[in-house]
Parts: C-alpha cells; sequence; structure tokens
C-alpha cells in the first residue's frame, strides 16, 4: 500500500528557508507525479508545485515561482520541497500527494487527481 510521508516543517522568520520532505513507500513510482499542496486555517487547499517522476518537470504557483524548487532523489523514494525567501503568508499546512501520469502527461497542481495524501506538515513564518 503505498504512503506518503512529509517531514521538515517548523518555525522560521521571514526571509528565511525550509526545506520539505516527501517519502513514499509501498509502490513504485517511476510512472507518478508527486504535487504540494498547502492549506491555511480557513482557506482552500492550493496546489504549490508538482513535479513528474518520470522526467522531473515542474510546475509552480505563481505566488511561489523564484522562491520555491521541487526536487526528486528516486533512489531514496523522495521529493523535496526547497522553500527560499519565506513570507508569512506561506504559512500553512503542507501536504504531498501522488498522482499516476499518462505517457506524455504534464503534472498539475489540481487536488482532485492525487491520492493517497501524507498527513501534512506545519510551516510558520513568524517574526
Amino acid at each position: 500500500q503505498l504512503q506518503l510521508v512529509e517531514s521538515g516543517g517548523g518555525l522560521v522568520q521571514p526571509g528565511g528557508s525550509l526545506r520539505l520532505s516527501c517519502a513514499w513507500s509501498g509502490r513504485n513510482l517511476d510512472s507518478y507525479a508527486i504535487g504540494w499542496f498547502r492549506q491555511a486555517p480557513g482557506e482552500k487547499r492550493e496546489g504549490v508545485s508538482c513535479i513528474s517522476l518520470q522526467d522531473a518537470h515542474t510546475n509552480y504557483a505563481d505566488s511561489v515561482k523564484g522562491r520555491f524548487t521541487a526536487s526528486r532523489d528516486n533512489d531514496k523514494n523522495i521529493v523535496y520541497l526547497q522553500m527560499n525567501s519565506l513570507k508569512f503568508e506561506d504559512s500553512a499546512v503542507y501536504y504531498c500527494a501522488a498522482m499516476l501520469l499518462l505517457p506524455s502527461e504534464m503534472c498539475t497542481r489540481v487536488p482532485a487527481p492525487y491520492g493517497p495524501w501524507g498527513q501534512g506538515t506545519q510551516v510558520t513564518v513568524s517574526s
């Protein structure tokens, strides 16, 4: 059974950095994408980034472009989300999830096709 676990969240000052990890087990994900999502209290779940585990193609929300970078380590079954220049509005619970890709399909930041989901990791940007 496929399981995903996020880690790396924490408290950071504005302008600081964090690196989130999403580790999976239970299935080969070579034909999948991993999406990163976040949800702040009272807000909808927002797609932050996705990365194809086939070709490492990435996709970012405009709000994080140039500050966040997704990368993969297929040998270790881990996807990372490097978050730099963090802002107050980046505070949220961050989730990763898996999506099966068709050949030549690109990943999407829309939550609906993804599952299963990890349990989330809290990121708090505060001075």
